[in-house]
């Protein structure tokens, strides 16, 4: 990846609907060579995808919790993964370090369906233990951020 792609890239998480004349006019390209470029980013699985950045309040989905997870491996660790990666509500998983397997992102109408979702959870046993934090505000969040040169 050389200096054009991560720019091509930085434009997209700017704008993913940028024409391509106009990423093209950024980096002094063609529009036949920046949609070769971006082709080659996304079969290389450098843009994995391209997406809409929405307001999750307005869709419904006022509340935003982080859920610690302490897995039960006898629940199976592949099924738990199965589970978040198909729920609509999650967000993020992340394994993470420290005494803890998991950290989730959930989003959720209200305070109920963060309660429903911790109770999925127990229900299919994958919880050793948890713990939950709900989001009063968000000061920061950000899509892709380009690393400088």
């Amino acid at each position: 990846m050389d200096t054009i792609d991560k720019k091509i890239t930085a434009l997209l998480a700017e704008d993913a609907r940028r024409s391509l004349a106009d990423i093209g006019e950024a980096v002094g390209l063609s529009p036949s060579a920046v949609n070769e470029r971006i082709r080659r980013l996304t079969a290389s699985g450098a843009i994995k995808r391209f997406t809409v950045d929405a307001d999750h309040a307005a869709l419904g989905l006022a509340v935003t919790a982080f859920v610690l997870v302490g897995l039960d491996y006898d629940a199976g660790e592949e099924a738990f993964k199965a589970f978040v990666s198909a729920h609509p509500s999650v967000a993020e998983c992340h394994h993470v370090t420290g005494g803890w397997s998991y950290l989730l992102k959930v989003r959720l109408a209200d305070l109920a369906g963060v309660e429903a979702f911790l109770g999925d959870l127990k229900a299919r046993r994958f919880l050793a233990r948890s713990e939950t934090m709900i989001a009063l505000s968000t000061a920061v969040e950000r899509g892709f951020t380009p690393a400088e040169d």
